[in-house]
This record gives C-alpha cells, sequence and structure tokens, in this order.
C-alpha cells in the first residue's frame, strides 16, 4: 500500500440502551483518524457482558496507525484472540458459563476495507442508493434457515434469534470472518448491534442513509429504533468514504 491514500473519511456514532434494558452492554470505537470502528455486543443473559464488549473496545483502542490492511487485520485478530482467552480465563474465576461478545470491525486503508466479524452484529453498505449487508449474522436461526429448517420470515420472530454460534469470550477457539472490499467515493458502511436490525428493516435503513448526512445517520438511525420500541441495546457508527485526498493513510476531513 502506498504512504498516500487516494480517500478519506469521516463517521459519526451513537449508543443508546433502548426501552426495556437497564443496562447498556453495548460498546463502540471510532478511530476515524486512523480508519478503524468497532461495535460490540455484550452478550445478554450472560454474566458481565459489558466487561466482554468494553474489553474489545479497550483492546482495540491501542491499534496502531494503519499503513497495510495485511498487518493490521493480523494484528487485530491477534488481539481478539488472546482476549478471547482472557475471558475464557475470567469466567472459569467466576465460574459463570460465559463471558462474551459479539464484534464487527471495519478497517479501511488505501483504496480497501476489510471486514472482521463473530456473532451476529452487522455491517451494511449504502451505495449508489443500494443497502447491501455485507456480513452474515453467526446465529442458529441464520444456519437453521442456510439448511431451509426455517423461512427467512420465521427467522425473527423465532424464540432462538438471540442466540449466536460465534462470539469472543463464548469459545476454547475464536474464528473469524472476514471479506475485504474496494472502496469507492461516497460509499457509507453503517455498523451496529443487532438492536438495530431488529426494529428496523433494510428499507428504513436504506432510506435514512439516502437522506441524511453521515454526521447526522447515526443518531437518526438510533433514534428510530428507540422510537419503535428498542427492545435490546442499539449502538451504530456510521463511516463515509470522501476523497479524493494528497494527504497521508486514514486523514480525517473534520
Amino acid at each position: 500500500m502506498s504512504a498516500a491514500s487516494p480517500f478519506s473519511w469521516k463517521s459519526s456514532a451513537r449508543s443508546d440502551v433502548g426501552v426495556v434494558r437497564d443496562i447498556n452492554e453495548d460498546a463502540f470505537l471510532e478511530l476515524t483518524e486512523i480508519g478503524l470502528w468497532v461495535v460490540a455486543d455484550g452478550m445478554g443473559g450472560h454474566s458481565a457482558g459489558d466487561m466482554a464488549s468494553g474489553g474489545i473496545v479497550e483492546t482495540l483502542s491501542t491499534v496502531p496507525e494503519i499503513h497495510t490492511l495485511a498487518g493490521s487485520v493480523d494484528d487485530i485478530e491477534l488481539r481478539l484472540v488472546q482476549l478471547n482467552t482472557r475471558l475464557r480465563e475470567i469466567a472459569a474465576k467466576q465460574g459463570v458459563h460465559t463471558i462474551g461478545s459479539t464484534v464487527v470491525a471495519l478497517v479501511a486503508a488505501g483504496r480497501h476495507c476489510v471486514c472482521l466479524w463473530a456473532g451476529d452484529s452487522r455491517i451494511y453498505r449504502f451505495r449508489d442508493g443500494e443497502l447491501e449487508q455485507l456480513t452474515q449474522d453467526h446465529a442458529l436461526v441464520e444456519e437453521l434457515v442456510e439448511k431451509g429448517v426455517l423461512r427467512p420470515e420465521e427467522a425473527a420472530g423465532h424464540p432462538q434469534s438471540n442466540l449466536v454460534t460465534r462470539a469472543v469470550g463464548a469459545g476454547e477457539t475464536l474464528n473469524l470472518d472476514l471479506e475485504i472490499f474496494e472502496l469507492e467515493q461516497d460509499d457509507q458502511f453503517i455498523l451496529c448491534s443487532d438492536g438495530l436490525d431488529k426494529e428496523l428493516p433494510a428499507e428504513d435503513i436504506a432510506k435514512l442513509a439516502g437522506t441524511e448526512p453521515v454526521e447526522n445517520l447515526s443518531d437518526a438511525l438510533v433514534e428510530l429504533t428507540v422510537e419503535r420500541g428498542a427492545r435490546d441495546n442499539v449502538t451504530v457508527v456510521c463511516m463515509q468514504v470522501i476523497g479524493p485526498t494528497d494527504t497521508s493513510l486514514g486523514t480525517v476531513t473534520e
């Protein structure tokens, strides 16, 4: 990757406890200056979900400036694998089954970005008026749909819709999925905990992405989710690709 990037980016973020829960177990990281954005959702019903999501944000908050995607992705994966081990050790000492959290991370440098994830938090991309989900949920109902056991329309209201099959701290081995995408000017990326997609269908997310500037988009999405009843914590981080620029990698324009 060259020392100069054709793009830069701007972003916004918002988190809300919702209207049902008492504790916000979500956490987020917005490091626009280096090109890293993260959403973590502490696993509801488990002990210290906020410890797990906060641990993800803490361990990734010291990622150094991103010069190459490959090196940064390797660093992020290593940090999350090490955190997975620490969370399992803490859970064992406390005598609890799981202290865990989902995670989605977006890393951008040069003309490309990488999405990394474990669990059912999501990353969407809004491009040319179309919203696309870039991540695939690691969730029991998703697997049942893929196997043909459930129809897609049955998944949202399924009693086991909250069960994830991967998360940081959930298993002895952490398996992260990752995908690389080419960036285009004006691309918008929306990272969110499942509190957003449980209340807002894709067409509502797309409508706001197409009308709100990125500086206001996270607020607009969270506020609409809360208006709809927000049964879970809801966290949204929005990033927009801007440019071209002749400045160094990851430079933010605001």
